[in-house]
């Protein structure tokens, strides 16, 4: 299995992003390839996960492995495959996908395309209580910066902070990078462009 893909982003299309190692260019398809558009000629890592059938071989990739850990799980799930998973993905939200079903709320779960009361009965049957040692960072409450510690930030950092929750980052990584973004007086692009370089460092 190919653990991770290092390189530089080459090309962004609507379902997937060619990563340059090296003078070779990996397709990898993604939940939301456009989040990597702050990345475009950067080097940066991309858990993957490849899949392999009789008719076909693809490689998907995240963020971060915690995501990767859910897709698998995902797949596991009857009635899912590699295109529903990722339609879950996409929401940018996966903490929040894993608290709706740790708590049973078959509401949230069947707002996702390709997911009826059955699917999502069937999510919560086959993944609670599964998850959190695979997955620990996305389990739990949802971040949420507290009114003080927004005070102490620029807007365009708020902006970024809350960009890089939506791409599924969780409170023990940006925690640790938020001082040092604050440091930089930058645009909401620049904060996170600057995040996600200190994010593969974590």
């Amino acid at each position: 299995m190919i653990e991770f893909v290092k390189g530089y982003v080459n090309y962004i299309d609507t379902q997937y992003v060619v990563i340059d190692v090296k003078g070779i260019g990996y397709q990898i398809f993604c939940a939301n390839p456009f989040i990597f558009k702050v990345d475009l000629e950067a080097e940066i890592i991309v858990y993957t996960y490849q899949y392999v059938r009789e008719d076909t071989i693809k490689l998907f990739g995240f963020r971060s492995r915690d995501e990767r850990a859910l897709f698998e799980k995902l797949l596991n799930v009857s009635g899912i495959g590699p295109k529903g998973a990722l339609a879950i993905l996409a929401s940018g939200q996966p903490q929040q996908v894993v608290n709706a079903i740790e708590e049973e709320n078959e509401a949230f779960l069947t707002k996702f395309p390709g997911v009826g009361k059955k699917t999502a009965r069937q999510m919560i049957l086959d993944l609670k209580g599964k998850l959190a040692d695979f997955m620990p960072s996305l389990v739990g409450p949802v971040y949420e910066l507290k009114a003080d510690q927004k005070a102490k930030y620029p807007r365009e950092l708020e902006d970024a902070i809350e960009a890089l929750q939506a791409l599924g980052y969780v409170e023990r990584e940006i925690k640790k990078i938020a001082p040092k973004l604050a440091e930089e007086q930058l645009s909401t692009d620049q904060y996170i462009k600057k995040a996600l370089q200190l994010l593969l460092k974590i």
